[in-house]
């Protein structure tokens, strides 16, 4: 069964101002249990992420002073996020969802978070509406049981997984791979074990050839034993904040293929869903639940 990470709390931490497009995490799965692709026993709400996990990718100081509300004013408004406790609160539960969620993948093939992909957090800062990096504990997680002994995070969100980069650059048994627009959000770029910076205005057809020049041999070579892929839809031509070219079918073929590698592979897959910020709400819903009608389609 495909278990798929959500909480209402995903949607209401924060003021009215800043809920667009929030809401998205809402709407995904009413969208995918009114077509019938889910039921609300694919849904789990996670609860809270044990502080020791945290730790084991942020630095203790920086974790003291988040959940203390005590950022400068500077590093909050780095956050993009007015602090709250439910919002840290919100943070710690989508952590635990994308590290409940590698065991279902163990189980099930593959597995869902409605929300994370927060890549831009990195060991001691949040950034650009990411406090705590989901996939980054979740691979230090997986690691510190044992569980994985090399881990691939395919990072396809439109801007560069810095945070990740940063977390993980001393740690050989995690491969970092970002394909993002080069000119784009964080201006000051971390390195990824393997980044593609990709010119404004890319694509389908370009896009997906360069992706199929690359992640083929990179599983082959690394031979991961868990993949965490970071699914975001700002990558589309709507998107207020991306700056590339793909279409909605575009971006569907992007995560077929990607999870079509996966499963060839037996390699276990937990997605986050990361950014998206088209103008429209029924743009961001609908890429994000074609990710989600893909991997039924594939693996159940």
């Amino acid at each position: 069964m495909l278990k798929i990470a959500y909480d209402t709390i995903y949607s209401h931490p924060l003021p009215v101002g800043h809920r667009f497009p929030m809401i998205k995490y809402e709407l995904i799965p009413e969208q995918l249990i009114h077509e019938g692709v889910i039921t609300e026993a694919n849904l789990f709400s996670p609860e809270r992420v044990d502080e020791q996990n945290i730790l084991l990718s942020h630095e203790y100081e920086y974790w003291e002073r988040l959940k203390g509300l005590k950022l400068s004013s500077k590093e909050e408004r780095r956050t993009g996020f007015p602090l709250s406790k439910k919002l840290i609160e919100r943070e710690m539960r989508i952590v635990q969802g994308t590290i409940d969620g590698c065991y279902f993948a163990f189980e099930h093939g593959i597995a869902f978070n409605v929300a994370g992909g927060t890549h831009h957090a990195g060991s001691n800062w949040g950034e650009g509406f990411c406090l705590l990096n989901d996939q980054a504990i979740a691979a230090h997680y997986l690691l510190s049981k044992g569980l994985a002994n090399s881990i691939l995070i395919v990072d396809l969100d439109v801007h560069q997984g810095n945070g990740t980069a940063q977390i993980f650059e001393q740690e050989p048994r995690v491969f970092t791979f970002s394909m993002h627009a080069e000119k784009n959000f964080p201006f000051r770029k971390e390195k990824s074990d393997l980044d593609i910076g990709l010119p404004n205005g890319i694509a389908d057809a370009e896009y997906l050839t360069i992706l199929n020049d690359t992640l083929p041999e990179l599983i082959a070579t690394l031979k991961p034993d868990f993949v965490f892929y970071l699914s975001g839809v700002d990558v589309l031509a709507t998107d207020k904040l991306g700056h590339l070219g793909l279409t909605r079918q575009g971006c569907k073929e992007r995560d077929k293929y990607v999870l079509q590698l996966c499963k060839n592979a037996g390699v276990p897959v937990q997605v986050s869903m990361g950014g998206g910020y088209s103008e429209k709400i029924a743009d961001i819903v609908e890429a994000h639940c074609n990710t989600f009608r893909v991997a039924v389609d594939l693996y159940f």
